[in-house]
C-alpha cells in the first residue's frame, strides 16, 4: 500500500483519533469496574466512525480512482512483474 494514499486523509485521521480516545476511555472504565463509563467509551468509538463517514461524504476522504488511474496501475503492475 505504499504506492497509494490509503488512510492519509483528514476524515481517516479524525475518525481514528476519536475511536482511539473511545477505546482508551472504555479501557479505563473497564479496569475501574464502571459499566456506564465503559459503554460511554464504546459510544465514543461509534461516534468516531460516524464522524469519519460524514467527513468522507463532505469530500475530506480519499477519492475513488478514475478508470485512467486504474488502467495505469495495472500497466505498472504488469511492467514491474515482467522485470
Amino acid at each position: 500500500m505504499a504506492g497509494s494514499a490509503h488512510g492519509h486523509t483528514p476524515a481517516a485521521w479524525t475518525g481514528v483519533m476519536i475511536a482511539f480516545i473511545g477505546f482508551c476511555v472504555a479501557g479505563v472504565f473497564m479496569v475501574a469496574a464502571n459499566p456506564l463509563g465503559f459503554w460511554a467509551g464504546l459510544g465514543i468509538v461509534v461516534l468516531g466512525g460516524v464522524v469519519g463517514g460524514i467527513m468522507r461524504m463532505m469530500g475530506m476522504g480519499q477519492q475513488k480512482p478514475t478508470a485512467e488511474q486504474l488502467e495505469a496501475r495495472s500497466r505498472a503492475a504488469g511492467a514491474q512483474a515482467s522485470s
